[in-house]
């Protein structure tokens, strides 16, 4: 199944979060000399327009970017990522909206390189206008999932792995948890950034549990829901598990939840955590 495009949702609560991550990953990565590799499973079009028909149909922005764009935050990461996100619009406008590929392309360097994979036929050919002048950038229309089996280890031996599937096919919550576990068998000392959606809080933990009973190493739980889960608005939250985290993200994530909930809370409360998974 193809239906799913990101467009109706980019930049949504869900986005800043998972970006937020990303970010965070990328510039710890940065801080070493030596090369690495980026490798997006799901990577969508990389780049989005709020003003489109699908993000304007929904709307998610609004309660998602716009809410950080509008305001003056005080953590100094969400200071950097807002700074980040304006420099892909123009003036104090807020019309676009980088996703996955469009931020790691922009934060990563000359050395580094990037395997961008997106099924969805017009994504595809949109990913691949985007980056067809980069030649740090690798853009294939084929199975992400099958690509942490093809494409690990990389031969710069550090490298970050953002898996972002839609779920929109349920049998993605479990070849995602194999594709991992092929994943590490080749590249143990990656980190993978998983990104999932909260829609029923039983569900979402039972699969978590499976995650852990998998012996995956090292795994951080972050979780933000800014809707109560009785709100009956399908997706209530969001959140990221991180295999190998850096050690300081916990620490620096645990400051940053509290400010990053009180902007996009929607009601009168919102959850959010931190966990380190045994």
């Amino acid at each position: 199944m193809l239906s799913y495009r990101h467009s109706f949702h980019a930049g949504n609560f869900a986005d800043l979060l998972k970006h937020l991550t990303q970010v965070y990953l990328l510039n710890y990565l940065n801080r070493k000399d030596k090369p690495y590799f980026y490798l997006d499973t799901h990577a969508g079009a990389g780049f989005y327009s709020l003003h489109s028909p699908e993000a304007e149909k929904t709307a998610e922005y609004r309660e998602g970017i716009a809410r950080l764009f509008a305001a003056d935050p005080k953590h100094p990461f969400l200071k950097e990522f807002k700074a980040l996100i304006s420099s892909f619009n123009t003036a104090e406008r807020l019309d676009f909206y980088p996703g996955s590929p469009a931020i790691a392309a922009k934060l990563m360097r000359p050395t580094d390189r990037l395997a961008l994979h997106e099924l969805h036929p017009k994504d595809y050919q949109l990913l691949s206008n985007t980056f067809h002048q980069d030649k740090r950038v690798r853009v294939e229309a084929s199975d992400g999932f099958a690509a942490l089996k093809a494409q690990l280890p990389p031969k710069e031996r550090r490298g970050l792995i953002f898996i972002d599937p839609s779920y929109e096919v349920k049998t993605d919550y479990n070849l995602l948890i194999k594709a991992v576990k092929n994943g590490l068998e080749r590249f143990a000392t990656g980190t993978y950034a998983i990104w999932y959606p909260v829609l029923q809080a039983q569900t979402t933990n039972a699969w978590i549990k499976r995650f852990q009973k998998a012996g995956l190493p090292n795994l951080l739980k972050i979780e933000h829901s800014p809707l109560p889960l009785t709100s009956g608005q399908g997706m209530t939250g969001s959140g990221m598990l991180i295999i190998n985290p850096p050690y300081s993200l916990a620490t620096d994530f645990k400051s940053l939840l509290p400010e990053l909930n009180a902007l996009l809370i929607q009601g009168t409360q919102g959850k959010f955590l931190l966990e380190e998974l045994i």
